[in-house]
């Protein structure tokens, strides 16, 4: 009898397929029947199925020069960096948890423009040197929580989002702030294709209300262990809002924009009935499809080896931000 070998983590089902809505699901099998007949052929990213060839490596990642205020330290134990910079979701690159990693070398990150404007006094543009140089950079130890009911601690170099607005200076009907990723198809094969991209539609976009954007939690992120961000995490900025969940975070943003009415968002846009404009980390509201009330923590063990720990309302940070949402219905405001 042919003995057959044991299960790794590395042959678990991504959760982005797992977790998958049906109808989704169904649209994506109908689109890949003729990748499918090509599958042993076919190289085993996302890239290769679309573009013929490797993709080309990630740049190297720059050092940077931070600070480490005590606030933001921390004595939870930091995710280890090769998972948090090899298991992303970055649809924009696939729908594995690997191919982010994999593929995102294609995206270019220099030269880079972040416009800033909508409500603002003083709108303005920030270029790739600006974005390390023209506001302090800090480390801060923040969770991160995903819907998917996985979590990362992990250390983030940035400086604060209110330091950002406070100098585009909004205007009285400033009432929230939209972020949007980088629209470029030819090289990030997600937007191009449905089967790779999850059938979103892109760009991909964000947004919160002007108080959270301008709590001290708030943050954009640069780097990440001490070095630039590598493009699977969102190079060359990205946003981090520790207490919602991780799909709020968005990637390689290249606007900011002050607004009277509340923006769409990809996920809400995509699913309203799964993902709300708040996608606070809540335990007591579950995904329609799965519990939140535990988490398993990344880092924690292998496949039989499964660390979970209970999920913390607002992800660990009730104290600095519930009074942001006092009289709010959080159920129904998920």
């Amino acid at each position: 009898m042919k003995k057959i070998p044991p299960l790794t983590e590395a042959d678990v089902t991504s959760e982005s397929v797992f977790f998958m809505p049906r109808r989704r699901l169904v649209k994506l099998l109908a689109l890949s029947a003729p990748a499918m007949a090509l599958a042993p052929l076919a190289k085993a990213n996302a890239f290769s199925w679309f573009k013929g060839d490797e993709p080309p490596p990630s740049p190297p990642r720059r050092p940077l020069d931070f600070t480490k205020p005590e606030q933001w330290r921390s004595d939870l134990s930091l995710t280890p960096e090769d998972k948090v910079i090899g298991y992303n979701n970055f649809y924009e690159f696939g729908l594995d948890k690997s191919d982010p990693a994999a593929n995102a070398g294609t995206l270019k990150t220099d030269p880079w423009k972040v416009n800033i404007g909508g409500e603002a006094g003083k709108p303005f543009t920030l270029g790739l040197d600006d974005l390390y140089r023209k506001f302090p950079l800090e480390e801060r130890i923040y969770r991160l929580r995903c819907v998917e009911a996985w979590s990362m601690v992990v250390p983030w170099v940035g400086f604060p989002l209110s330091s950002l607005l406070s100098m585009a200076q909004p205007t009285g009907n400033a009432k929230y702030v939209a972020f949007q990723t980088l629209y470029d198809p030819e090289n990030m094969p997600g937007q191009k294709s449905a089967f790779v991209g999850g059938g979103l539609k892109y760009p991909y976009v964000e947004g919160l209300r002007l108080d959270e954007a301008m709590h001290p939690l708030a943050f954009l992120a640069v780097g990440v262990y001490g070095k630039a961000l590598p493009p699977q995490n969102g190079a060359p900025v990205r946003l981090v809002v520790p207490w919602k969940y991780g799909f709020k975070s968005i990637k390689s943003i290249v606007s900011i924009t002050l607004t009277k009415e509340r923006p769409p968002t990809t996920w809400n846009l995509s699913a309203p009935n799964e993902y709300g404009f708040y996608a606070n980390v809540n335990p007591q509201v579950d995904h329609p499809r799965w519990s939140q009330a535990t988490e398993r923590v990344i880092g924690a063990g292998g496949l039989l080896n499964v660390q979970r720990q209970p999920t913390m309302m607002f992800n660990g940070y009730a104290e600095q931000v519930a009074s942001l949402y006092q009289g709010l219905d959080l159920k129904e405001n998920f």
